[in-house]
């Protein structure tokens, strides 16, 4: 929907406020195009006193030039790898080359920030937690995406797996994704990550 514009001094004192509610993070959902003012706020936010985590939620589908400028401002990387098939990614996200993209970036969310780091909560402070949507007659590709997760990142790396892919919108439309998981592909993916050593699954 339309937002109300918001000066750089604004955000940064929104950040504050969150922090006074007493939250565990700032949570930042696919602000790329938005990046240079994102950092001046929290610039001028952590010299106000911000010390909650920085949280940067995103498709992957990132520049990794747009996130060496994030270096140093953002504590904790949520990427989604959604397909290791790019005919996937034109078909349902419409982009071109989404894996070659999105594993270059996560490889920098990586080097930026490394592995999670959890508080005694169990809540993450810092590092990258990889997410993967299991999408339903697409378990070759759920496949690909965890076998690169485990071949190319380190060992102990965090990954979210998620099952509850539900059909809306356009989805409906479409014979291969109007439906949700079945019990046995989610089986199949859980036997996956038992076969990968999956140490944080």
């Amino acid at each position: 929907g339309k937002g109300k514009e918001i000066t750089i001094q604004e955000l940064a004192e929104i950040f504050i406020k969150q922090q006074e509610k007493d939250v565990e993070n700032i949570n930042l959902v696919t602000p790329t195009s938005y990046v240079p003012q994102i950092i001046e706020a929290i610039k001028i936010a952590k010299e106000k006193g911000l010390k909650i985590p920085i949280v940067y939620n995103t498709n992957a589908y990132e520049n990794v030039e747009t996130l060496k400028m994030l270096e140093g401002y953002i504590d904790v990387y949520l990427p989604d790898l959604k397909y290791a098939e790019n005919y996937l990614a034109k078909e349902y996200s419409n982009v071109e080359n989404y894996f070659e993209v999105a594993t270059k970036a996560i490889e920098e969310m990586i080097k930026q920030v490394g592995n999670p780091k959890l508080d005694e909560n169990g809540i993450m402070k810092k590092g990258v937690m990889v997410r993967h949507l299991v999408l339903p007659n697409y378990i070759e590709n759920s496949k690909k995406v965890l076998k690169w997760i485990t071949e190319n990142l380190p060992k102990d790396i965090y990954i979210s797996i998620m099952a509850q892919y539900f059909p809306t919108f356009k989805a409906k439309e479409n014979k291969n994704l109007n439906r949700k998981l079945t019990k046995e592909e989610w089986r199949e993916i859980q036997e996956y990550i038992e076969e990968l050593e999956i140490e944080n699954g």
